[in-house]
């Protein structure tokens, strides 16, 4: 008796029975429930007949409610199981020693021995389990009443009888008697042996129904479950090669089922992401520790032009005895979702870019710092290397000028990623150069319009080359991809940048052109601005100088040093002024002014008020005097105003009269004691008006000096002006040879080396009349 087949109809059980052999007419149906047992004694035991199974026997379901009606198997059209099988002995193989699967046990197969007469010759431990008798029970009984219920036993006897005299298996479903008295529906599957003597048993292999049906359904269920799903599935071996993978998973790879198994993962793709997941594979298999959702980014045969995303998550698998079997992987495809995760990085990218563009570039008015500047923001954030070139007629007149022939450019600004050869074939800062016609810098500039190569080999790398000497050495640095982007400021091309990447692997796409068009806008407002910058205060410095008077190396009782300074970095030239005016009776007029503000406009301010003081010392008016007048001049140049110091030395009186219009006070160093600040009244700026000025009047004698100075010299962002007045103090306390080494020192000891104002300093040191 065995079990497996299904008859359509549960209430009508199968009763189709194969046609009977050659030999069945002759010899009579045994009755298992009638006959006596034979005497077995004088039959010689042989060794076991090893059975022949059919791999082809199939199993059919039959429904869960037949539990007490038995079901009727088609016979299975199989060679008969009385084929003789070679003896293990004669194999030409060693039997495998292969650690079991453990389905059989799951299942708890039980094998039953019947003799031709029905009765029970050996009785597996999994039968005594499924029916609930001993061995000792079992064997010697007959099958049929020991088994089953009354209304079965002619159903299962015929059954029997078919087996015996044709040899054809069958399968089937009975619902069986156990010791207990309850009943179980059992599956069978039966076949005839036939030993050496030609006599018959039955073979029967019988399971639990329901367990069957439960690792049906879990096979079935997995099966479905790895062909039809979305996401890719594989097991691996203990070797790390495929066994199975499912369709999802082969067509993410590219490759067919087929040709995964037997190879690894690192076989089939060696990309360096794939072969970090092989190695935790290897962990996983070494610990059984599983691996949860790692992204692994790389290329395949499906789509080898791209980059692609999964999510993949490994776990050991283990057998239920806890043999380990292999690595099972799990891949789920995220490529959308990193490639948005891409863009939107590249996104954040640009707009940190941008920023820091924004807070690093055009910091000064300083046209090499400000390229130098943009330089440094594109690379290495978007180039390996950077040069900025601006047209040379821009630096030497502040306008572009096409002329006749190519355009002439000046380097300013050069940055490499790396150490490069390539760093040999950008031109220099400060270096004239012309790019030839067909170079990604001369086109920008001539059509103000960008320039974008994507790919360049070895062969086309003069293109963007100055010089052939240039080509060998972007070749050899390996420059693959190039732009030239337009400096544009106030509708006009002023210059060019340009970028390349070598070790850099990405070629420059659209995206990259339109961050660098963006940072190359905002610079050329910067460089544009320096450059206007650098062309006024280079006109407000040749005003003012030429506004400042010429020393005359004599004057009368007095020994005078005096200097300008413009204001450096990113200050403009201001309105500070010194002057030194001859008056009548050996007399000199000495004044030191600074007008608020900078740039051209405070210089004429500051050559009006100059001119004005001139001609106010003409009128031998007195320093208040002269101060008041100013101060009704200085109001109809508004919005200025200025502070300013008017002293005039008397040597035949030995004496100085001095007034200040809200200036800083002078300091007097006797020839005999250290130097002080002077207490002059203050008074208001020039320009404010309706405050009268006051005038002091003290002694001189040969060896004194004064120093007048402007606020540029003493003044800073960080320090009180007190102290700063100390330090002046303090630098006038060593003796000094003479005015001018006086002068020299104090510019190289106080001025701070931004120089973010102008500075006029006057040192008139007393000398005997005559002299």
């Amino acid at each position: 008796m065995s079990g497996g087949t299904r008859h359509p109809d549960p209430d009508q059980p199968e009763t189709a029975r194969a046609e009977p052999g050659p030999d069945r007419a002759a010899e009579p149906r045994p009755d298992p429930a009638a006959e006596p047992r034979a005497d077995r004694s004088a039959r010689p035991r042989t060794d076991p007949v090893e059975p022949v199974t059919d791999p082809r026997a199939d199993h059919a379901t039959a429904p869960e409610d037949d539990q007490d009606r038995p079901v009727r198997p088609r016979p299975e059209h199989t060679a008969a199981p009385d084929q003789a099988v070679p003896p293990r002995a004669d194999r030409a193989t060693e039997p495998e020693t292969e650690q079991p699967t453990g389905l059989f046990d799951l299942l708890g197969v039980a094998a039953v021995l019947l003799e031709a007469d029905g009765r029970i010759d050996m009785w597996s431990p999994q039968a005594e389990e499924l029916f609930g008798y001993d061995r000792a029970e079992a064997v010697g009984q007959y099958a049929a009443p020991l088994l089953l219920s009354p209304e079965n036993r002619d159903a299962a006897i015929e059954l029997f009888a078919e087996v015996m005299e044709t040899g054809r298996g069958w399968a089937g479903a009975f619902p069986v008697r156990r010791k207990d008295g309850g009943t179980r529906t059992v599956e069978f599957r039966n076949m005839r042996l036939t030993d050496h003597l030609g006599d018959h048993y039955a073979l029967g292999l019988a399971t639990d129904r329901s367990t069957l049906r439960r690792v049906e359904r879990d096979a079935a269920l997995s099966a479905r479950l790895v062909t039809q799903a979305p996401i890719g599935l594989a097991v691996l071996d203990t070797e790390l090669r495929y066994v199975a993978v499912n369709p999802a998973l082969a067509a993410m790879h590219g490759l067919s089922e087929a040709d995964h198994v037997g190879r690894r993962l690192g076989e089939l793709f060696p990309d360096t992401a794939f072969q970090a997941l092989e190695g935790s594979m290897r962990r996983v298999l070494d610990t059984g520790v599983p691996l949860v959702n790692q992204e692994v980014v790389g290329r395949t045969a499906a789509d080898p032009g791209s980059d692609h995303a999964w999510m993949t998550s490994l776990y050991r698998l283990e057998d239920h005895q806890g043999h380990t079997l292999g690595v099972a992987k799990v891949a789920v495809e995220v490529t959308d979702r990193y490639r948005a995760a891409q863009e939107a990085e590249r996104a954040q990218r640009r707009v940190r870019l941008i920023a820091r563009g924004s807070a690093r570039i055009g910091t000064t008015l300083e046209v090499e710092r400000t390229a130098q500047e943009l330089a440094d923001v594109l690379v290495p954030e978007l180039a390996d290397m950077a040069a900025v070139d601006l047209l040379d007629s821009m630096l030497r007149m502040g306008r572009t000028d096409p002329g006749e022939g190519p355009p002439l450019f000046r380097a300013l600004a050069v940055k490499t990623a790396y150490p490069t050869d390539a760093a040999g074939a950008l031109v220099p800062p400060g270096r004239l150069t012309v790019y030839h016609a067909g170079h990604p810098a001369a086109q920008s500039v001539r059509t103000g319009r960008p320039v974008l190569i994507t790919h360049l080999d070895s062969g086309e790398v003069g293109r963007v080359a100055a010089d052939a000497e240039a080509a060998r050495l972007l070749a050899r640095a390996g420059v693959h991809t190039d732009m030239a982007v337009p400096l544009i400021a106030r509708g006009q091309c002023i210059g060019v940048m340009g970028l390349a990447r070598a070790r850099n692997p990405a070629p420059f796409d659209a995206d990259d052109l339109e961050l660098a068009c963006e940072l190359a806008s905002r610079a050329a407002l910067s460089i544009d601005n320096a450059v206007l910058h650098q062309h006024t205060r280079s006109t407000a410095e040749a005003l003012q100088r030429s506004l400042l008077p010429r020393l005359s190396p004599h004057h009368p009782g007095l020994e005078i040093a005096a200097r300008y300074r413009p204001a450096q970095a990113i200050g403009e030239v201001g309105g500070d002024w010194y002057d030194v005016i001859p008056l009548d009776g050996d007399r000199t007029a000495l004044a030191v002014g600074d007008v608020m503000g900078s740039g051209i406009a405070a210089a004429a301010t500051m050559g009006r008020l100059r001119t004005a003081t001139s001609t106010l010392a003409d009128l031998d008016l007195d320093p208040a005097r002269v101060l008041t007048h100013l101060d009704r001049i200085t109001l109809g140049l508004d919005p200025y105003i200025a502070t300013c110091v008017y002293a005039v030395h008397d040597p035949r009186l030995a004496r100085l009269e001095a007034a200040s219009a809200g200036h800083l006070p002078p300091v007097l160093i006797p020839s005999d004691g250290p130097p002080r600040l002077l207490d002059l009244p203050t008074g208001t700026p020039l320009g404010v008006g309706g405050v009268p000025f006051e005038s002091t009047t003290l002694a001189l004698r040969p060896g004194d000096q004064l120093v007048l100075y402007t606020d540029g010299l003493v003044e800073t962002r960080d320090d009180p002006i007190d102290a700063r007045l100390d330090e002046l103090l303090r630098l006038l306390s060593a003796p000094s040879p003479s005015p001018e080494d006086t002068c020299d020192r104090l510019l190289r000891e106080l001025r701070h080396p931004a120089g973010h104002d102008d500075v006029a300093l006057l040192i008139a040191r007393v000398l005997p009349l005559g002299s």
